[in-house]
């Protein structure tokens, strides 16, 4: 994934995202015994400087923190070294990727204290707890509202609002086989219109203009004209793939802060991800990995967590900040896939969407 939406922005507020720091002399040396505890995740990881520093004083453990590019770059990387994993707890395995990483046993069973208090439609594995749901979040196109107020046209709510002619060069979206958010409305489009329809759908979406560029960054800062970054580079694009969190956080970050959100949610053409985090098969300090795990889906962690990775909490009853509820609120009905489908299919759909819309 990634929700790769504003963690780095978040930075300057107090929150921390953390880097390798090398195992010190006195922590065990990964060991059963070890009081530091490693996560892997992808670059998207972020968490209040204080609450990791609650669970460090709570817990006794040390938490290092490795990160592995972007989520299919740290699964694979995860895949290849599961015989002499790089640390004990892997952070952000989605739906998306979910298959790979148990057909490839990376991880180990571990039922986390507290996850009777998640909500059941995100337990993917409930049945064998060999990863524990932390977040979800909804990719889906923004809009600029500026650009469709001053063009008197009512921005899209669907997909198939997509392909009509009032929307021609309008949409820019990130690389299916380069990109989790591309991915995600490969997948979300192929849920919409089945194994017999997709295709179809993306020719009209080629025919009507879309642009694909690589990633979300580029996708979102440089060819959105409604993000803060894409009127700096007085982009053209009125319609983007993102996520539901970002209006939310262009109002959080508006530098001035705007009194409402400048981009909106085109709630149709929204596909659910549900990141997750895994005890690994060979870990050397499985007892703080546990603990790691614990605190994830604890109230303290999935309350700080929307404001630091701009995704939703999957605790029961947990808070989420008034923001996302006047700006970002996740979609009612989005798109959803079983992951032994995405499974099945993946690899030969980005095959297909590849050689029918990048060729």
């Amino acid at each position: 994934m990634h929700f790769k939406t504003f963690a780095a922005a978040a930075v300057g507020l107090g929150l921390v995202t953390l880097t390798a720091c090398g195992s010190s002399a006195d922590d065990g040396g990964g060991s059963e015994g070890s009081k530091t505890v490693t996560l892997i995740s992808h670059d998207s990881w972020a968490v209040s400087k204080s609450v990791l520093a609650d669970f460090e004083k709570e817990s006794g453990y040390k938490v290092r923190v490795l990160k592995d590019g972007d989520a299919g770059q740290a699964v694979n990387k995860a895949v290849l070294t599961k015989d002499n994993p790089q640390g004990d707890v892997f952070f952000g395995v989605d739906n998306t990727l979910l298959s790979r990483a148990l057909d490839n046993g990376i991880f180990q069973p571990y039922e986390a204290q507290g996850l009777d208090q998640v909500d059941a439609r995100y337990q993917l594995d409930a049945g064998k707890h060999r990863v524990t749901p932390v977040d979800y979040g909804d990719i889906c196109v923004n809009y600029d509202k500026q650009y469709f107020a001053d063009h008197k046209l009512a921005p899209p709510t669907s997909y198939d609002d997509l392909i009509k002619p009032a929307y021609k060069n309008l949409l820019v979206t990130e690389n299916a086989s380069t990109s989790s958010p591309g991915l995600g409305f490969l997948l979300g489009t192929a849920a919409a219109y089945g194994d017999a329809g997709w295709e179809g759908y993306w020719k009209k979406l080629k025919a009507n203009g879309v642009k694909v560029v690589d990633g979300w960054e580029q996708a979102y800062n440089e060819e959105f004209s409604g993000s803060a970054g894409g009127k700096k580079a007085k982009a053209d694009r009125p319609l983007v793939v993102s996520y539901a969190s970002s209006p939310p956080a262009e109002v959080i970050y508006g530098d001035p802060k705007p009194s409402t959100a400048p981009t909106g949610v085109a709630t149709g053409t929204c596909f659910r991800q549900t990141e997750f985090a895994g005890l690994l098969s060979n870990a050397g300090n499985s007892e703080g990995g546990k603990a790691l795990i614990d605190f994830m889906i604890g109230k303290k962690f999935q309350e700080d967590m929307p404001l630091n990775m701009f995704v939703y909490p999957v605790l029961k009853g947990a808070a989420v900040p008034p923001e996302f509820t006047e700006y970002g609120p996740a979609a009612e009905d989005p798109e959803t896939m079983e992951p032994a489908k995405i499974a099945a299919d993946r690899d030969q759909w980005v095959k297909s969407w590849t050689s029918l819309v990048l060729k």
